[in-house]
């Protein structure tokens, strides 16, 4: 197990457990953090599962793939370091990890 913070656009903290080998996306969901809606299921074709990763994250992380990014574009406030939490999988290496949500999800 390793350890997801997700931290709300108004500044709330919901640390949780994180099962290795499962998304962020569905670690989020499987724990109760809201703000993570993820209306698709995980298909990465809505946008509802966005989340904002520190650039020192982003070096531990595989790169977004071409799909991801076309969906990310589509986004009404483009942030850097958007991500689909879908796309991402939880691993070891990512212990302690901390990612920003939006103040909302906007499906694309």
């Amino acid at each position: 197990m390793a350890t997801i913070t997700f931290i709300e656009s108004d500044g709330t903290a919901h640390a949780i457990e994180a099962k290795c080998g499962w998304s962020i996306m569905e670690n989020a969901t499987k724990n109760g953090v809201p703000g993570i809606v993820a209306e698709c299921g995980g298909s990465q074709t809505c946008g509802t599962c966005r989340i904002y990763v520190s650039a020192e994250w982003q070096t531990k992380m595989d790169s977004p793939t071409a799909d991801e990014v076309s969906i990310i574009e589509f986004a009404e406030d483009r942030t850097p370091g958007a991500r689909l939490s879908c796309q991402i999988e939880m691993k070891e290496h990512l212990d302690g990890l901390i990612v920003r949500m939006p103040e909302k999800q906007y499906s694309m």
